[in-house]
């Protein structure tokens, strides 16, 4: 299949070891589901450099798994490349969404279309908060904004 031909979609926050992965997963798992994932380029990154190389939290980890959702990821930052060869990137809340913007106004030839992936809830939560300084009902909270939004997203983009 040509890469022109898939979609992609980049899920993106601040460290990449969160909300981010947690997304990634879920829209993997999604997409696999209705076997369209070949049809997707997934991955997630971080507007930080703060934890470059690590594994998600692990009590995102542990939520995932309570879920049955899989979970491979090393935390990486988003690149000028990201930008023009992307054609979604999601970001988590008004903090990721600004950065965002000012590192794509320094790419010449942008593709990504950056908005927050919580303009897809249809609880209409546009804000999906970090849970790093929470608890395990926090990852549990960001799991289910993270399904609603990707199916709204993958339903809104099949």
């Amino acid at each position: 299949m040509a890469s022109s031909s898939r979609k992609s979609v980049l899920f993106v926050c601040l460290g990449n070891i969160c909300r981010s992965p947690i997304a990634e997963a879920v829209f993997r798992k999604m997409t696999t589901e209705r076997g369209v994932v070949n049809d997707w380029r997934i991955d997630s990154a971080a507007t930080s450099t703060y934890e470059i190389g690590n594994p998600p939290d692990h009590r995102g980890q542990a939520c995932m798994r309570k879920h049955g959702v899989s979970m491979r990821h090393v935390a990486r930052q988003v690149t000028k490349e990201d930008f023009a060869s992307f054609d979604h990137i999601l970001c988590m809340d008004e903090s990721n969404l600004r950065d965002l913007n000012r590192k794509a106004n320094a790419v010449k030839n942008l593709k990504a279309k950056i908005e927050l992936l919580g303009t897809y809830d249809p609880q209409k939560q546009l804000i999906i908060k970090d849970p790093y300084y929470g608890s395990d009902e926090d990852f549990d909270m960001v799991y289910d904004q993270c399904l609603r939004c990707c199916k709204a997203f993958l339903d809104n983009h099949s």
